[in-house]
């Protein structure tokens, strides 16, 4: 068996500046390419990020049946006319991507029968699909559990479901399936992150009847058929929270462009926590991190805590992130990750460079500020994690060498490129090298 020996090679302690500018957001291109299913018109998709996870959902539908041309850096055009009910799912390909899941509503919707195979995706704990599983039954599918998920609905019928969790995912898979059910779903308890949210109005421009849009009720009145269009995905929060916790690691003020203003409360809430302070100019983001950031204690000098949850919370994908920031704030805090189980597991690498961190349980780290971290040999253990590293190794006195970066390029477009121009040391080696696992 043979690995990749290509990886990030980081010269650490660079001061960072300059303006960066988010892609689109991964976590909605992913829903918004399986929502081409449900069409046989043509659709033209723009903002969408190039990043490995793409790539291999695009790889899927066209295995599917699905026509899918990049006709631009970051633009797709696609058509489904050619998708059947004897389309079989690639399960290899499956196991890659989490996102393979929502094929599930389209693919039933479309053809009233699909088989799902287990999905892959990041390792960071247990991901249910009971969520899924409960809104595709009530909308009248039946499936069959065995080494897969066979769904069969000759017709989907709109009705009331409340979701036992509000995943994300299961929301979106809900909502693909309904938009051509027929009659009124009314979903509650649904998810309403702003990718949730970028998918119901992708859907909208093609035809769809959804209310309630960024509620946790929404309300989808059926139709016959959708329709085409273009729809420009939103940029993506995440990859902007990430930059703000490059800028709170490496003492730098950095300008983001395309910051939704709706969209960064939550993000500032979590941040600003951590010393960070904010301001706008115009159509920018300015984050103001030069200089030594201190740990604001909650009142009565008592230590604070950065926790996540599903939205408006601080985002379970930025834990990762505030926690290798926090390292380089003045002062004590709790990070407390509530929702994986195994997203903490990557605490050790970051102790290995000199961070003072006690991971508690698999849930909550207490982080001690400021460390002098070390240049150090990492392997990237998801998307989420490798970019903390990526920060951290940044943040570091001397040379880092980080390895698996595929996880990291599953979620981030050309990062490397990207943060180069902001003034850090970052070079990609080892290209189409291979070395024994």
């Amino acid at each position: 068996m043979q690995r990749s020996m290509t990886h990030f090679r980081i010269e650490g302690g660079a001061q960072l500046g300059g303006v960066f500018t988010p892609t689109g957001n991964k976590n909605a291109a992913l829903p918004i390419l399986a929502g081409v299913l449900l069409t046989s018109e043509t659709v033209r998709l723009e903002n969408v990020p190039h990043i490995q996870d793409v790539d291999t959902l695009l790889q899927i539908l066209r295995s599917l049946g699905v026509k899918a041309d990049w006709i631009g850096s970051n633009e797709l055009e696609l058509n489904a006319a050619g998708v059947d009910g004897g389309a079989k799912l690639d399960r290899e390909l499956a196991a890659e991507i989490r996102g393979s899941v929502l094929l599930a509503g389209p693919m039933l919707a479309r053809t009233g029968a699909f088989e799902l195979s287990e999905p892959g995706g990041d390792f960071i704990g247990r991901r249910r699909l009971d969520t899924h599983l409960l809104a595709l039954r009530a909308l009248g599918a039946t499936i069959d559990v065995g080494d897969g998920y066979l769904l069969r609905a000759p017709t989907l019928r709109g009705a009331s479901i409340f979701l036992d969790e509000p995943s994300v995912t299961g929301t979106e898979n809900a909502i693909l399936a309904a938009v051509m059910a027929e009659g009124t779903t009314r979903l509650r308890n649904a998810a309403t992150e702003p990718h949730v949210q970028d998918l119901c109005r992708f859907l909208e421009v093609l035809g769809a009847r959804i209310d309630g849009i960024g509620t946790h009720c929404v309300t989808i009145e059926g139709v016959q058929s959708l329709g085409g269009g273009t729809y420009r995905i939103g940029p993506d929060h995440i990859e902007i929270g990430s930059i703000i916790g490059l800028a709170a690691a490496t003492g730098s003020n950095l300008r983001i462009r395309d910051v939704p203003r709706e969209d960064f409360d939550p993000l500032r809430v979590g941040f600003q926590r951590l010393g960070v302070e904010f301001e706008w100019r115009e159509d920018e983001l300015v984050v103001l991190a030069a200089g030594e950031l201190e740990i604001q204690p909650d009142a009565g000098n008592q230590i604070p805590k950065i926790d996540d949850g599903p939205w408006p919370a601080f985002p379970a994908d930025l834990t990762s992130i505030a926690l290798v920031a926090a390292t380089q704030c003045r002062g004590t805090v709790l990070i407390h990750e509530k929702m994986f189980e195994s997203r903490m597991f990557f605490v050790d690498k970051v102790v290995a460079m000199g961070a003072r961190i006690v991971l508690c349980d698999p849930h909550r780290a207490v982080v001690v500020g400021p460390a002098r971290l070390r240049g150090a040999r990492l392997e990237s253990p998801d998307i989420r994690a490798g970019m903390a590293m990526l920060i951290a190794a940044m943040a570091a006195e001397g040379e880092s060498h980080i390895h698996n970066i595929r996880q990291i390029e599953r979620g981030y477009e050309r990062i490397h490129e990207r943060l180069t121009e902001l003034g850090a040391r970052i070079e990609r080696v080892g290209e189409g090298e291979t070395a024994p696992a």
